[in-house]
């Protein structure tokens, strides 16, 4: 076998080996602290225009980074909200974008509606956000009503996995130019 030789050669060479290298660098991202999937379902009011979106959730919490992505029953994003120290990014299904300090104000703007991301972390381990106010009703020591943020969250099913809430149904009234959305979260068991 003969090598290939000349200046080309050894530059086809040298571009190989840093796109191979630039690759093996690419940093690989730690295993989420929490991560939950599962189905959503949301339907939207505001007066007699109603909206019925459904489909498929993941949520991850890398400390105090989080990202929740939503997403079609046939896998096209609806939406994907970013949450880092000091603001937020939400991204749309036709990739617009818009960024803030505040997602749930973003996902309003994108959405049209209000996905209570802020909350959702907690909400979702059955128990309120710990920094605000909140009234909680509670059954054999879970929590079963959640009035947090405007929002009503009733914990109708926990999971006899984990102990955490297997379905949730976040409930806020319509306002101003905000329509009244239910949202309902069945959370996949662990492996599933």
């Amino acid at each position: 076998m003969r090598w290939i030789q000349g200046a080309p050669a050894r530059a086809l060479a040298v571009s190989f080996l840093v796109t191979l290298l630039t690759a093996c660098a690419t940093p690989i991202l730690a295993p989420p602290d929490r991560a939950y999937s599962g189905r959503f379902a949301v339907t939207t009011a505001f007066g007699e225009q109603r909206e019925n979106v459904s489909g498929r959730f993941n949520l991850e919490i890398r400390g105090p980074h989080q990202i929740v992505e939503l997403a079609s029953p046939l896998g096209t994003m609806v939406a994907r909200v970013e949450i880092k120290p000091g603001g937020a990014r939400a991204t749309g299904a036709q990739m617009q974008e818009v960024r803030g300090a505040d997602a749930d104000t973003l996902t309003q703007q994108l959405l049209g509606w209000p996905l209570p991301v802020s909350g959702l972390v907690d909400w979702i381990e059955g128990r309120p956000v710990p920094t605000r106010v909140a009234r909680v009703e509670r059954e054999g020591g879970r929590v079963v009503l959640l009035e947090q943020d405007g929002w009503t969250i009733r914990v109708p099913e926990y999971s006899e996995a984990t102990a955490r809430p297997r379905r949730l149904v976040l409930d806020r009234p319509a306002a101003a130019n905000t329509p009244s959305v239910v949202l309902r979260l069945i959370v996949d068991e662990p492996g599933g």
